[in-house]
């Protein structure tokens, strides 16, 4: 495999060794710059997040300086996949997480790193691909065009690009797969079957560069095409099974000294009337449809298939009812702040 691919080979000592340096590198400097920003008087709130949001500029020309100008808070992002941003915040490099993998935040919670999760927006994955659609999955369901991409590319004429990066995008992914059929740790190495071990934007480039079918988020896949980036069209955009659901978790002060008010502060503005507002208009003057979608209104409603949607994919089982945030999780926050199925 050519290009960001990985073979059966593995990685030598050599290049492990650089990665653990630049890991460690990253670590050292996100503190150095927090502990600069305290001295120099400067509140700030830390998140770690998935590329899927930072990608967009979403969280750094849109949240974060609507947050100051309200606030005063100066909010800083580490932005890596869902499951390399949940770990960060585990090592005590964040005050909260907003990523989109349900069951990642699940245990991010049940180890006692965190509390008061809210689900503050939502959009959709797709399947994107060639324009020519070498499988002919155009409209179809994305199971039946998952099935039909496996079969197509056991017959070596068509390739699949995965993240395969422990991201939310990657879990949806491996999600998907099961629901077709397939167990995603026995095709990952079949030869038809590409995996980048890289973020949403590096993944579409690669895909686009080979001709390739892949999972993406809307919102990345959108600001890729419209900055020419990419030649991939959008194949497969219908079913519930691809809605995408974004939550903030605020790390738990039992387990780390962080600033549990001000990433509190960020969690009530997110929902509040100016954070939704900011959220929904967030691509509509550039792309003519919003990257992400408001969520406080659908769910105060509770009525229609988003809200089901987001019910089923993106509540939590707590005493036989579903929920934003378990009580168990919850801390000194109001019971009436977390929405429940009807």
């Amino acid at each position: 495999m050519d290009g960001l691919a990985r073979d059966s080979r593995g990685i030598s000592s050599a290049t492990l060794l650089l990665v653990v340096i630049i890991v460690l590198m990253g670590i050292v400097g996100v503190v150095w710059y927090y502990q600069a920003q305290i001295q120099a008087g400067q509140r700030v709130v830390t998140i770690s997040t998935t590329t899927s949001l930072y990608d967009t500029g979403l969280l750094e020309t849109a949240i974060a300086p609507a947050f100051k100008e309200r606030t005063g808070i100066e909010l800083h992002f580490i932005p890596k996949g869902t499951g390399a941003a949940i770990q960060d915040a585990k090592n005590g490099a964040a005050d909260a997480i907003l990523v989109h993998a349900r069951s990642k935040e699940l245990k991010f919670m049940e180890e006692g790193y965190g509390v008061n999760r809210k689900i503050v927006a939502y959009n959709f994955f797709v399947i994107v691909g060639p324009q020519d659609d070498p499988a002919g999955i155009q409209g179809m369901d994305p199971i039946g065009a998952l099935q039909r991409i496996a079969e197509y590319g056991q017959q070596g004429k068509v390739i699949w690009v995965s993240r395969d990066d422990g991201s939310g995008t990657n879990t949806k992914e491996i999600n998907l797969w099961k629901a077709a059929g397939f167990n995603y740790e026995d095709i990952k190495n079949e030869p038809w079957f590409r995996n980048t071990g890289a973020g949403m934007g590096q993944t579409l480039n690669y895909a686009s560069n080979q001709r390739a079918y892949t999972l993406s988020d809307t919102g990345t896949y959108l600001k890729f095409k419209k900055d020419g980036l990419i030649d991939l069209v959008t194949v497969v955009d219908k079913g519930e099974e691809l809605i995408n659901i974004y939550a903030i978790i605020i790390v738990n002060p039992e387990k780390y000294n962080k600033d549990f008010e001000g990433a509190m502060e960020l969690e009530k503005w997110l929902v509040s009337e100016e954070g939704q507002k900011i959220i929904g208009d967030y691509g509509k003057d550039t792309y003519g449809v919003p990257l992400y979608f408001p969520v406080v209104k659908v769910l105060e409603q509770k009525d229609g298939d988003i809200y089901n949607w987001i019910v089923k994919y993106g509540f939590i089982e707590d005493n036989g009812k579903l929920t934003e945030s378990p009580q168990k999780f919850r801390y000194k926050a109001d019971i009436s702040f977390f929405e429940e199925e009807k």
